[in-house]
């Protein structure tokens, strides 16, 4: 079963996704900021990692430029966002913009396992 990282600031958003792609069969680990995140990131080994871009202190983009720098590098990151012209389209795998529905945002998981 494929393990997913979500890092996301917004509790309620983050148990919604959540539980959406567990019901979609894939197994979730979420942490509530970017630094959690990164923490979680660099002790596990994920198939995907969604991130939120804007976030307090450690933000999505910083997220990324982790992940990127790490011996994991090469882990998919998606990116979550309802601003997302902020975020470096080249650099994400994949931008999904706020709202989206859990069936899209499954769908974009499954096209990286």
């Amino acid at each position: 079963m494929s393990l997913i990282l979500i890092i996301d600031d917004e509790e309620n958003l983050l148990r919604l996704i959540q539980q959406g792609l567990v019901r979609f069969g894939y197994q979730v680990e979420i942490a509530g900021n970017g630094k959690e995140g990164i923490r979680k990131f660099d002790r596990g080994v994920f198939d995907v990692v969604i991130t939120d871009l804007v976030m307090p202190e450690i933000d999505g983009r910083l997220v990324l430029q982790h992940i990127r720098s790490s011996q994991k590098q090469h882990t998919p990151v998606i990116c979550i966002s309802g601003t997302p012209w902020l975020a470096d389209l080249k650099s994400f795998d994949s931008v999904i913009n706020k709202p989206f529905t859990l069936k899209a945002l499954a769908e974009a998981v499954k096209a990286f396992i």
